[in-house]
């Protein structure tokens, strides 16, 4: 039965869009359906999973296939099943969204075509959590990379989303091709693809492998320096589509890591620490970075890379364990950082939505053209300052249970003799608490500068509230961020259940007492810090019950008009922060003094490049261009010409050969 619900949902999934395709002509009913196939398939997979992590287990199946080394091998276990839920349910609500957000009856074929490419990268995720083969997974890794292309470009119009598109096929064909020599190694050692058959690889002399593995699942999943393409591609995306992308897509880079990780027996602990200080580094240049951003839906796509890399730092905290046999470290820092996977997709997506609903109503994603939205958007505003409490860690929410988890896995770092090296994961706590500090700063900034204040632009001060369609995921994505604020520790048999089927452990060793106890006090910190929350609302409201406000100035700092020009804009409300990371940042700063007794006009602002790809890639690129130019002009037309010069490569090749070999 496992299995039906898992392969029904994922074929339901992949073959939604042919309802639009097919009801063209009626392209109201034709969107409905594929949302409604969608739905159902979130709703199977969600069955499949819960009988997997709560149930009697898991299922495989292998197939003959004609190609050579290659068969048609699925299962679904523990880890597979944990990250099955989310891949299915956000492009579910996102399909919801999505009919009012992207109508098909006022789009055409554009809607059409981003329904069918829609689908198509869920079953492709899903394909490949589910493939117990590695030509499969490839199958499925290159299909969901090509539609991913062509829902990054979804809005073909627009020249960004033609290049962050390109960008992004490029950097998933690198991350492919290091997949690629990565499974041909294993493969070709171990005699078969299918990964039943590499259980127990040895680790030693492996480092070539974990890097393979690390550039190419880093790529997939946003990792620093290898998360270049995500904030054009997140940004220039439709909006439920940037929410699928960030909030699942990402994903598969982490599940892919963590799977090919637990083939090998007893990794050692450089590996995790690795891995520790990569995830420290993509947190803390993430969070920072963001601070920087004006445009909404690229601020939100850098804290991808944050959150990206607090989830790496939990699963190098559990690979630490894993090396030395600590079945503490294991569960706080798989359990944390799977934990916040789906903490991530939740609030992320509730994130993006938020975000499309404001560009939907406004007209721009700008920050400095907003404000003032809260009064004529109040839905989109609670629910999107929901996500920004749960991005920053805060409780009674969901992303403070799974960081604090990770927390509590780093520290018992402390408790290893000293000059350990492996007690450097105590480190982890702090680093974690810099990057929550700085998330609750970049998202006072953003609603504070969009929602709050007056509007600074005519196309804020039209803005209205966006249809239910586009509100009832957001109310959807915020409930489920509080219950499991409150309730982290109902999710635990289900991440011990992943903990020791990843690590060989018994579940009773990896369900560790730190960990009950620690997420049953956060949901019962959650719990009263919402209840405090509830009676002071009650009581101010009973006091103030009957008492007539008088209306009233605020101080207008001496200035006899105050406006909306004198607000802090999201540049000013950050200045300090990012001045703090100008070192690695490297901001282009536009300033104009007021000049007089009455200025006319001043001006600030700060825009920061990517530094990967603005400040390395993109000038390489133009040098081999440049280069490749001037030797094209050297080159006479003749066929005899470039016949010598491959002569000469051959012998300079031989030559090499004999010299140095």
């Amino acid at each position: 039965m496992t299995a039906g619900l898992a392969l029904s949902a994922v074929a339901l999934a992949t073959s939604s869009g042919l309802f639009g395709l097919l009801l063209r002509r009626r392209p109201a009913l034709g969107q409905r359906l594929t949302c409604a196939a969608m739905c159902v398939a979130a709703v199977l997979g969600a069955g499949a999973s819960a009988r997997v992590l709560w149930g009697s287990g898991g299922f495989a199946i292998r197939l003959p296939w004609h190609e050579p080394l290659a068969s048609l091998a699925l299962r679904l276990d523990p880890l597979s099943a944990l990250f099955l839920v989310p891949i299915l349910a956000v492009p579910a609500l996102g399909s919801i969204y999505g009919l009012s957000y992207w109508p098909q009856a006022e789009l055409g074929w554009k809607a059409v075509r981003l329904q069918l490419f829609f689908g198509l990268v869920t079953g492709a995720m899903a394909l490949v959590l589910l493939a117990d083969n590695a030509l499969l997974f490839l199958v499925g890794w290159e299909v969901m990379a090509v539609a991913g292309f062509a829902l990054v470009r979804g809005d073909d119009e627009r020249p960004e989303a033609l290049r962050a598109s390109w960008v992004y096929l490029a950097a998933a064909h690198v991350g492919a091709f290091a997949l690629l020599a990565l499974f041909s190694i294993v493969g070709g050692a171990r005699g078969s693809f299918d990964f039943a058959e590499w259980k127990g690889l040895p680790a030693a002399g492996g480092a070539s492998l974990y890097a393979l593995a690390l550039v190419g699942f880093g790529l997939k999943a946003g990792l620093v320096p290898l998360h270049f393409w995500l904030p054009g591609a997140h940004a220039a995306a439709p909006s439920h589509v940037s929410a699928v992308m960030s909030g699942v897509l990402l994903k598969t880079g982490i599940y892919g890591l963590l799977r090919t990780l637990g083939f090998f027996d007893a990794p050692p602990a450089s590996w995790g620490l690795v891995l520790l200080a990569l995830g420290a580094i993509s947190g803390v240049l993430g969070v920072g970075v963001a601070l920087a951003q004006h445009d909404l839906k690229r601020l939100l796509a850098y804290h991808s890379v944050e959150n990206i890399g607090i989830i790496a730092m939990g699963a190098g905290i559990a690979l630490v364990g894993r090396s030395r046999g600590d079945a503490a470290l294991v569960a706080l820092g798989l359990a944390g950082g799977l934990l916040h996977v789906v903490n991530h997709a939740l609030f992320k997506s509730l994130l993006f939505l938020g975000a499309g609903s404001v560009q939907h109503a406004a007209g721009t994603r700008d920050l400095e053209h907003l404000g003032g939205l809260a009064r004529a958007m109040p839905f989109t505003s609670f629910f999107f300052l929901v996500g920004a409490a749960a991005i920053s860690g805060l409780p009674p929410l969901n992303g403070f249970a799974s960081e604090w988890l990770i927390a509590v896995g780093s520290l018992t770092g402390l408790d290893l003799p000293r000059g350990d090296r492996v007690a450097y994961v105590a480190l982890a706590a702090p680093v974690l608490a810099f990057i929550g500090g700085l998330a609750a700063a970049c998202f006072a900034k953003v609603h504070g500068t969009a929602f709050l204040g007056n509007a600074r632009s005519s196309k804020a001060s039209r803005a209205h509230e966006s249809p239910a369609p586009m509100i009832f995921p957001m109310a959807v994505l915020a409930a489920a961020c509080l219950a499991i604020g409150l309730g982290p520790s109902l999710l635990l048999p289900a991440l011990a259940r992943v903990s020791s089927d990843w690590a060989g452990l018994p579940a009773s060793q990896t369900l560790a007492a730190s960990a009950v106890g620690s997420a049953g006090w956060v949901g019962g910190m959650a719990a009263a810090l919402l209840l405090a929350a509830g009676l002071l609302a009650l009581g101010r409201t009973r006091l103030l019950r009957g008492r007539a406000t008088p209306p009233g100035e605020t101080w207008g700092c001496g200035y006899s008009a105050p406006s909306a020009r004198m607000e802090y804009t999201g540049s000013s409300f950050a200045q300090i922060l990012v001045e703090g990371f100008r070192w690695v940042l490297l901001p282009r700063v536009e300033l104009s003094h007021p000049r007089g007794l009455f200025p006319r006009s001043a001006r600030f602002r700060t825009d920061v490049p990517d530094v990967v790809l603005d400040r390395a890639i993109e000038p390489a690129v133009q040098a081999c261009e440049t280069a490749a130019r001037g030797l094209r002009g050297l080159a006479p037309g003749r066929i005899h010409f470039y016949a010598v010069l491959v002569l000469a490569a051959l012998v300079a090749l031989l030559c090499w050969r004999f010299l140095w070999w």
